[in-house]
């Protein structure tokens, strides 16, 4: 299988060119002007589109039983959706409950994968308890190519950690080279105040961000600071949603601390006035962190320009908002918590950033694909293009003007957070490793095309 991409403007992080690209196998093998291609290859006539290298999610809920139900996709359905997007990888957590057996609950969601996912995928290993099975369990758990630890900071009784656990946690990765994730948010507070407030009446979904304001993130991520530097170990702030969370990080890295920002697409362009909408609506957009007062969008896209913010993800978890979402009707904390995304990361992030002049082509690519596969061990195999690289490709159309709508979403939910909006740009033509899964934007591919990627070790001991 050959494949060759003639008369595009290849753009990376750090440069931008006109090339042709030509693709034997799975990987990128040259790259230069008028390249002739054997006779059966593959063509694509790139001409006023833009070619970038394949787009990474770092944190997704696909397989995910939570708040009492499960959500929706599956990776049949989040596949294809991430492809359509421009997303060629997606790295899921795995979050088994405190009382699940942490290895079933690894091959489970390796199982919920494999044979099924139309783009390569990986995984970040959920911590939610450490005992005296944990370290051998975890070691297994990188030998298999899983390089990184998820842990939370939040969710008391479900998949929270108290503070030995943290340290213990902390302390593994940092002798097995691993980066720990993390939810910061501090759980005890959270529990406190959403009883006070459903205490009072106050049960409705606006209530959902009053329950965990901006100094319970933000006192979650210094916390996790004060660990991570008393055991030296590297952590991912995951999903950060406000001006104070950044102050936090700002300040542990201005001490020393190996620390690294992501958010989430919906805290740079939805605000809480969403989750106050009457009639429930607002259930749609309770996510946690919750969606923030729209000065703090300011604040995330300045330290994006700036290079604070290392990621831009989802943390896509989709639950239907009519029987999923109505579960919390009558008590907020019972809404299935996420906002659906995966198929809408990169034309939000283009519109808004790069069509918007929030942030220049070069730093688009750099947050949603090469610092993440830089992090998570998988560069320069991913999130570059150059030859050697896996051929996960996407012919960009930025001239292309629309709206989104959950009529012809891939996403296997029941809305979409963003009816009707406007935007600019979008992947045509997307290959994962050579094999073209994405025509005309719409999803041609080999469903069973994905693999599980096998990552390296990013931080010696």
């Amino acid at each position: 299988m050959a494949l060759l991409i003639k008369n595009g403007e290849i753009v990376t992080a750090d440069s931008r060119y006109k090339a042709d690209l030509f693709c034997e196998g799975e990987t990128i093998t040259r790259i230069g002007s008028a390249l002739s291609a054997p006779a059966g290859t593959d063509v694509i006539d790139a001409t006023g589109k833009l070619i970038f290298p394949g787009f990474i999610d770092p944190h997704v809920h696909i397989y995910l039983p939570f708040m009492g139900t499960f959500a929706k996709d599956t990776y049949e359905t989040a596949s294809r959706a991430a492809l359509v997007g421009g997303t060629t990888t997606l790295i899921e957590m795995i979050c088994p409950s405190r009382a699940d057996d942490p290895l079933e609950s690894y091959e489970l969601w390796k199982s919920k994968a494999a044979g099924r996912s139309a783009c390569d995928y990986a995984f970040h290993m959920g911590v939610t308890r450490f005992d005296d099975k944990t370290t051998e369990v975890l070691k297994r758990v990188v030998a298999d190519g899983t390089a990184s630890f998820k842990v939370f900071l939040a969710y008391k009784g479900a998949f929270g950690i108290d503070d030995a656990e943290l340290y213990q946690t902390l302390r593994l990765a940092k002798e097995l080279g691993v980066i720990v994730t993390a939810h910061c948010e501090n759980a005890e507070l959270v529990w406190q105040l959403q009883q006070r407030l459903l205490g009072e009446g106050k049960t409705g979904p606006e209530w959902h961000e009053p329950s965990r304001p901006t100094s319970v993130e933000a006192e979650g991520v210094h916390h996790l600071a004060t660990f991570a530097e008393a055991t030296a170990a590297h952590v991912y702030v995951v999903h950060t949603s406000c001006s104070e969370a950044l102050t936090a990080a700002r300040r542990a890295r201005g001490r020393g601390v190996r620390m690294w920002v992501e958010t989430v697409i919906p805290y740079l362009v939805l605000d809480r006035s969403y989750a106050e909408r009457p009639e429930f609506e607002g259930a749609k957009y309770v996510m946690s962190p919750p969606l923030r007062e729209k000065s703090h969008q300011h604040a995330l896209w300045n330290a994006l320009s700036a290079g604070e913010i290392d990621t831009v993800a989802t943390d896509h978890a989709p639950f239907d908002c009519h029987k999923q979402k109505e579960m919390g009707r009558g008590d907020f904390t019972k809404i299935p918590n996420g906002i659906p995304s995966v198929e809408n990361r990169i034309q939000l992030l283009y519109t808004h950033g790069v069509v918007g002049e929030r942030i220049d082509l070069h730093r688009f690519i750099d947050v949603a694909s090469t610092k993440a596969a830089k992090l998570f061990g998988l560069f320069p195999r991913k999130g570059t293009i150059q030859p050697g690289a896996d051929a996960d490709l996407v012919v960009f159309d930025p001239d292309y003007e629309g709206k989104l709508s959950a009529r012809n979403q891939q996403m296997n939910v029941d809305y979409s957070a963003f009816e009707n909006w406007t935007i600019r740009g979008r992947a045509e033509t997307v290959t994962v490793r050579g094999r073209i899964q994405v025509q005309d934007s719409k999803f041609i591919g080999k469903q069973d095309h994905g693999t599980m990627l096998r990552r390296e070790l990013t931080h010696g001991s």
